[in-house]
């Protein structure tokens, strides 16, 4: 499942360079993360970097979005052309 940032996001800058994926862009108000790009760092890192630095605590699971661990692994090793 990819992540999602709500609309608590500051606009802090944090998340966006800490993202291996280039998932995270400023949106229209607040940042996004692409559902396409995101794998929560699978492949890259045990965790999500971006909810790691996060200092508000807002960038949950995107329910919209399911994807298992594989799946994500998937993603991985397309975006990165290790497929």
């Amino acid at each position: 499942m990819s992540l999602k940032i709500t609309d608590d996001c500051i606009n802090c800058d944090v998340c966006e360079p800490e993202c291996p994926n280039g998932a995270i862009s400023q949106g229209e108000e607040i940042y996004v993360i692409d559902p396409n790009l995101c794998t929560e760092c699978v492949g890259h890192y045990d965790e999500p970097q971006c909810q790691q630095v996060c200092p508000v605590d807002c960038i949950p699971l995107d329910e919209a979005n399911v994807e298992s661990k594989d799946e994500l692994m998937q993603k991985y090793l397309i975006i990165t052309g290790k497929a």
